[in-house]
């Protein structure tokens, strides 16, 4: 049985389903002063959560777009926490109609938090209803049709939106406009993923230090988390289970290594689909150019999964370049799956 890569779609969904699990609950900071990186986010947060305090006012709408796993739920629920209100969740592809939507909005008490997640597969017609609910606070429902049509209004209560996107270019204008605070996650330090997995060791009953979890520990759960909390905990979770069955409870550099290697993760945090990718670029399509239809197809893979998540961590260690050709292996990627690029890819190395 081939194993499960360790972010997948169906992963993310897990992850949404657990976020009742207390020791899930847990591990999410409460406030921001909890909350570990995106320094300049949390900047901006603070002082516009200060200032809607002083004014008795909810929260501004938030956009947040950048790769899975970054703590966009999270975020969602830290800002609803300092403002004393509940956070609501849901998807964009669960609001299939404009009733769900109505039914969602108006459940909302003063202030509460309405979290939208892949916010760009909204339908157009549910779309159509955020703009006054955002802007006016209320939503314009058409009854009947033709000459019996009759347009009632429904009052809200104000609330602050949170839309949460990994393909902001898939927003419409009309929808980006109308959210006062919009930014992009970057992926983590080294440091701050450190800070994170210390901080859900001792939550999870893993104590550092002798007996435990070792700094290189880690160090090397950190190096191999693609700059994403999420993925940085799902690896501590494994090592935990591995360091308990087989490192006698204590997890070290040679556990996390043991752990990662039954995952398939190398010591730069590429997985098999990583490296079958890049494989693919090298050996079938000579280095590249190629297009990323054709690369998913090689891989029997959808291209949506293989660009939002393979190709963001391929791009930031500047193993993979994309040009208008399509996808090139930069030499340094062609060096890590010990290809030799033609002479032709000179000018990406």
């Amino acid at each position: 049985m081939a194993k499960e890569r360790i972010v997948t779609a169906a992963a993310q969904e897990r992850e949404r389903e657990t976020d009742l699990d207390p020791q899930v609950v847990e591990i999410r900071p409460r406030t921001l002063r909890e909350y570990v990186g995106q320094g300049e986010l949390v900047e901006r947060l603070s002082i516009a959560l200060e200032a809607a305090k002083l004014r008795a006012d909810p929260m501004e709408h938030v956009l947040l777009h950048g790769p899975p796993g970054l703590g966009k739920t999270t975020i969602a629920h830290v800002i609803a926490a300092e403002m004393g209100t509940r956070a609501h969740v849901t998807s964009g592809p669960a609001l299939t109609k404009a009733g769900d939507l109505v039914g969602t909005l108006t459940k909302l008490e003063e202030g509460d938090v309405l979290f939208i997640d892949e916010i760009h597969r909204l339908p157009a017609a549910v779309e159509e209803f955020i703009y006054p609910a955002m802007e006016d606070r209320r939503i314009d429902f058409t009854l009947d049709s033709g000459m019996h049509a009759r347009v009632v209004t429904i009052q809200l209560k104000p609330f602050t939106l949170i839309g949460a996107t990994t393909r902001a270019g898939m927003l419409t204008q009309a929808l980006r406009s109308r959210f006062g605070i919009a930014h992009h996650l970057e992926f983590y330090e080294h440091e701050d993923l450190v800070r994170i997995l210390v901080r859900a060791a001792g939550i999870l009953g893993m104590q550092a230090g002798l007996g435990g979890v070792s700094s290189e520990a880690f160090d090397a759960i950190a190096a191999r988390s693609r700059g994403t909390p999420r993925i940085a905990l799902r690896l501590l979770r494994r090592v935990r289970d591995f360091a308990l069955v087989r490192g006698g409870g204590r997890a070290d550099q040679s556990v996390v290594d043991g752990a990662l290697r039954l995952e398939g993760i190398d010591a730069l945090g590429l997985d098999e689909l990583d490296r079958k990718y890049m494989r693919a670029i090298a050996t079938i399509y000579g280095g590249g150019p190629v297009g990323l239809e054709a690369i998913a197809a090689t891989l029997s893979q959808d291209a949506e999964t293989l660009e939002d998540l393979c190709e963001p961590f391929l791009l930031q260690l500047g193993f993979l370049a994309r040009t208008r050709q399509g996808r090139r292996l930069t030499k340094q990627g062609a060096d890590a799956i010990g290809f030799t690029l033609p002479s032709t890819a000179a000018l990406f190395e």
